[in-house]
């Protein structure tokens, strides 16, 4: 699933540290690198990038015909999947249990239906249509064999781990930088990121900015701006990502309950979560946009090292909540 752009914001000053960019496109978004100068050269780091990008978009991209992930979905259980899907995979089983069910890669069978997955929309999803999706959906009737074979109760079942993926290729570059001997750097990969050390030209932690929820192609605003100390931050939210119906002029946004299959709809705008790592928050951001306010603050404060920040909606005004550690 898509996730809602941070506006990063790095300020720059005159300092004996310089600051080296590395920008492009990828994982159907753009990425930006900010490293303090290590002696690397773009070059050499642009390698080592591209090469984590195809790894993982051969893995699990639901958008390439020929990625492990679109072999299972389209029925093959012949397919021995790799370290990275292994490890998405577990996640994803313990991100569905600790939600009770609100985060389900699963539910890619209904992003399909609305029109938000790679595959062609339902013209219609009435009682029958439901009802059918709700066959295939639903963590439990998939299984990871010993063998790293996906098994499937319904070969009609699809996986999708956009709400993971994006997260754990932050991770993955982060674990590059580092192994290079990077200390200082800011990963961001279409809004998800994680920081390491500080922006030595300012001699701060990396400052970022939180996007204002509002349903406009007008230029982004921040909302709030914070620090990240050697965190991950991840958001979701709907006001940017959703698709009206030509023929009903019914909204739908992107982010599907799937314990009823439907559209969230409540006042919740945008959900970021700080996380150790950007697998951990881009799971909680995704399953928090969909789980009822209450429900979600418990599961934040029963969880340690993660702290969510909501924006929502009320008579026409912006409220926030946050964890104590936020």
């Amino acid at each position: 699933m898509r996730k809602i752009l941070l506006l990063v914001v790095l300020l720059t000053s005159c300092s004996k540290h310089e600051l080296v960019l590395i920008d492009g496109q990828a994982l159907g978004t753009y990425y930006r690198i900010k490293y303090l100068d290590i002696g690397y050269t773009r070059e050499n780091f642009q390698k080592g990038i591209d090469s984590i990008f195809n790894v993982l978009n051969n893995s699990m991209s639901t958008y390439i015909p020929n990625s492990d992930i679109s072999k299972i979905n389209s029925g093959d259980s012949t397919i021995v999947v790799d370290e990275h899907f292994e490890k998405v995979f577990q996640k994803a089983n313990l991100m569905w249990y600790k939600s009770q069910g609100y985060f389900d890669p699963t539910v890619g069978a209904w992003v399909n239906a609305y029109g938000f997955g790679p595959t062609k929309k339902l013209k219609k999803i009435g009682l029958v249509e439901r009802d059918s999706l709700m066959e295939i959906t639903g963590w439990p009737r998939i299984r990871l064999t010993k063998d790293k074979k996906i098994i499937k109760d319904d070969k009609n079942i699809f996986i999708d781990f956009n709400a993971l993926a994006k997260g754990y290729a932050v991770d993955q570059i982060n674990l590059y930088f580092e192994k290079a001997g990077s200390k200082n750097h800011l990963i961001d990969i279409g809004g998800e990121l994680i920081s390491r050390g500080k922006n030595l030209v300012r001699n701060k932690f990396w400052s970022v900015g939180i996007e204002k929820p509002i349903e406009s192609n007008l230029p982004r605003k921040i909302f709030d701006t914070i620090e990240l100390n050697n965190q991950a931050l991840a958001t979701s939210g709907n006001y940017r990502k959703y698709r009206i119906d030509k023929e009903t002029k019914q909204k739908y946004v992107h982010s599907i309950n799937p314990l009823n299959g439907r559209p969230a709809r409540s006042n919740i705008l945008s959900v970021s979560v700080k996380a150790l790592d950007c697998m951990t928050a881009d799971a909680f951001a995704t399953a928090l946009m969909v789980m009822p306010l209450n429900m979600g603050k418990k599961l934040i404060n029963e969880t340690p090292d993660v702290d969510a920040f909501w924006i929502i909606s009320k008579s026409d005004k912006f409220i926030t909540h946050s964890s104590e550690n936020w």
